[in-house]
């Protein structure tokens, strides 16, 4: 193993935390707002301004976007690659709406699952900038096991302690509300992959920021229909690190777009899933959401562990 693979190992890990800080960030200021979705907007708008201010004031970013659009005119780069962030803000919306009814750890065991088995046909495909890789049994069997391990993490869970979503959605089962981060999980590993090949066009700084614009658009567009029923929020809360969701965004999904050119879709979303279910746990532990950590969703996050380590065998 090369010294950038064993780097994209431990930069994995910390995208993975930062997913599950700002799992919590978005959860709390989406239960405060009483609107996950105004949440979302609100990380991925601020996220979006970091992110702008970056590239306008940087030669190289601005270079970057000139070469994307010159890919995109010239047809190597697809107009759809563009379209990552729309992913990332269903991912971010999911959070707002989730995550104060089930649970951190619930929701990063879930959205694990659904990331671990796209993961598998991003990489077959090859729609990453690595190229194709080869579905074997240990990556099959690794997915398998992870998605035992959501339905053992959300055994007994019949709801929780606050909601973010309309009225109704608090008597949403938690079973049913499970299915949101799975499909989130799901266009993490699509995000990745279409993330890494504006990457590797335009550089870091402008893949983040096509991202981030097509992610606000989207939050944007479905906000105006959540307004239009029940009005945007009468009051922001106060406390400031209920804003930071959207530059930690922005640390991870820059970083993520370096590391999936490292060691691939899959390999990062499994080093991810390392990070992501230590920084619930402690999150959970230190702060809970209300919902007391139960036995199955420890045990679901260790067999989660297991799945991890058994899709990366053929790495070895």
């Amino acid at each position: 193993m090369t010294g950038r693979q064993r780097a994209g190992l431990m930069f994995g890990g910390c995208i993975g935390a930062g997913v599950a800080v700002q799992a919590r960030i978005n959860g709390a200021l989406g239960e405060r707002l009483q609107d996950g979705v105004a949440a979302a907007v609100v990380s991925f708008g601020s996220g979006l301004l970091v992110v702008a201010v970056v590239c306008v004031g940087s030669g190289s970013g601005r270079a970057g976007v000139v070469r994307v659009c010159r890919a995109v005119r010239g047809g190597s780069l697809r107009w759809w690659q563009l379209l990552g962030g729309l992913c990332g803000a269903f991912f971010v919306a999911c959070q707002g709406l989730t995550v104060a009814a089930i649970g951190v750890t619930a929701f990063t065991v879930s959205a694990v699952a659904g990331q671990l088995v796209s993961s598998l046909v991003v990489d077959r495909q090859g729609v990453g900038p690595g190229g194709r890789t080869a579905v074997t049994g240990w990556r099959v069997g690794g997915a398998v096991v992870a998605l035992g391990a959501v339905v053992l993490a959300t055994f007994g869970r019949r709801g929780g302690s606050g909601s973010a979503g309309p009225g109704w959605f608090g008597a949403v089962p938690v079973g049913v509300l499970i299915v949101l981060p799975v499909l989130a999980g799901v266009g993490v590993a699509w995000q990745q992959a279409v993330n890494g090949r504006v990457g590797a066009v335009g550089g870091p700084r402008t893949a983040t920021l096509a991202n981030f614009v097509t992610g606000t658009v989207g939050l944007l567009l479905v906000e105006s229909l959540v307004v239009v029923g029940n009005g945007w929020p009468a009051t922001f809360p106060a406390e400031p690190w209920l804003y930071l969701g959207g530059v930690i965004g922005v640390f991870f999904i820059g970083l993520a777009v370096v590391v999936v050119r490292w060691i691939g879709v899959l390999l990062l979303g499994l080093t991810s899933v390392a990070g992501q279910l230590l920084m619930s746990l402690l999150l959970d532990l230190s702060a809970p959401t209300g919902r007391a950590l139960s036995v199955p969703a420890v045990a679901g996050c260790l067999l989660t562990f297991a799945a991890v380590a058994l899709a990366a065998r053929d790495r070895a």
